[in-house]
C-alpha cells in the first residue's frame, strides 16, 4: 500500500533504525516527522535531525525535523503541535527511542536504571498520550513501537534486570494499546529483530566492528515496519513482530541482501 500524504512521526530517527524506517516510509509516500535530540554531528553517531529530514525531502516528500527529548513532557507536545500545525495531523507514530546499558544490579547507578526507565517507558508512553487524538481522527492510524517478544525466561533478566524490563514494558504497552484503541481503529505493534542490527549502540556500546560485521543493517527492520504500518483495518494488531516473521508473510524468505558482510554467520539479537 501506499503511503501517500500520511504523517509519520518517529522518535529517535536522525540515525539508524530511525532513519531507516523514516527513508523507507518516505519513499512510500508518507510526510516524515525526525523527532530526535541530537542537533550537532557527533563523529561517533553521526546524523542529526536536520541531515536526516534532508535524506527525507530528497526521496520529494516533506519532511519536519523538531529537536526532542522525549524526557520533557513539555517537548512532546511542542513537537506534536509542530507536527499537527504543519500537516494537518499524525497518522502513524513509530517508538523508536530508546536507552540501553547491559549491566547487572550491582553495575547500574541509579542515573542510568532512571534514564532508561524515563526514555523507554514513560517517554514512549508520553509520546503515544500525547498523539492519541490525532491518531483517533486517522482513518490509517497505527503505533509501532521496537521492542521484543516477552519471554519471562531467566536468562534474558538475571544478566541486566534494569534494561530488560524497561523493553519488556514497551512491548506491554505496545499490546495493551492494541486492546485499548481498538474500537478507535488504532493499530498497535511490537518490532524486534531476530540478529543485531549494524548501529551506533552495536558498534560503540556492545560488540565494536566484529559484531557490526556479524550483524543485518537496518534495512531489514524498515521494511518490515512499511509492511506492519501497511496494513489496513486492524489486519496487524496486538502483536510482538519478528522481522524475519513478518518478511515470510510477505514471501521474502532470502534475507541474505541484508547482511553486512554477505555470507557471514549472524549473532542473535537479545531477547532471542
Amino acid at each position: 500500500m501506499s503511503l501517500q500524504g500520511k504523517t509519520v512521526f518517529i522518535t529517535g530517527g536522525s540515525r539508524g533504525i530511525g532513519k531507516a524506517i523514516a527513508l523507507k516510509l518516505a519513499g512510500a509516500g508518507a510526510n516524515i516527522v525526525i523527532a530526535a535530540k541530537s542537533v550537532t554531528e557527533d563523529a561517533r553517531l553521526g546524523g542529526t535531525i536536520y541531515s536526516a529530514a534532508k535524506e527525507v525531502e530528497a526521496l520529494g516528500v516533506k519532511a519536519l525535523a523538531v529537536q526532542v527529548d522525549i524526557r520533557d513532557e513539555a517537548q512532546i507536545a511542542t513537537a506534536i503541535q509542530k507536527t499537527v500545525e504543519t500537516f494537518g495531523g499524525i497518522d502513524i507514530v513509530i517508538n523508536n527511542a530508546s536507552a540501553i546499558q547491559l549491566t547487572d544490579t550491582e553495575g547500574t547507578p541509579s542515573k542510568r536504571f532512571d534514564l532508561m526507565h524515563s526514555i523507554n517507558v514513560r517517554g514512549t508512553f508520553l509520546v503515544v498520550q500525547h498523539a492519541l487524538p490525532y491518531l483517533k481522527k486517522s482513518s490509517h492510524a497505527h503505533i509501532l513501537t521496537l521492542s521484543p517478544p516477552l519471554n519471562l525466561d531467566p536468562k534474558w533478566l538475571g544478566p541486566h534486570v534494569a534494561y530488560t524490563i524497561t523493553k519488556y514494558d514497551m512491548s506491554m504497552m505496545a499490546i495493551g494499546w492494541a486492546a485499548e484503541f481498538k474500537d478507535d481503529g488504532i493499530a498497535s505493534n511490537a518490532l524486534w529483530p531476530r540478529t543485531t542490527i549494524d548501529t551506533a549502540a552495536v558498534r560503540n556500546l556492545l560488540g565494536g566492528e566484529m559484531l557490526a560485521n556479524m550483524s543485518r543493517t537496518p534495512a531489514i527492520l524498515a521494511d518490515a515496519a512499511y509492511y506492519i504500518v501497511s496494513k489496513e483495518k486492524l489486519q496487524y494488531t496486538g502483536q510482538t513482530f519478528i522481522d524475519e516473521q513478518v518478511m515470510a508473510a510477505e514471501g521474502i524468505t532470502d534475507l541474505s541482501s541484508y547482511s553486512v558482510i554477505p555470507g557471514a554467520q549472524l549473532f542473535t539479537d537479545l531477547f532471542l
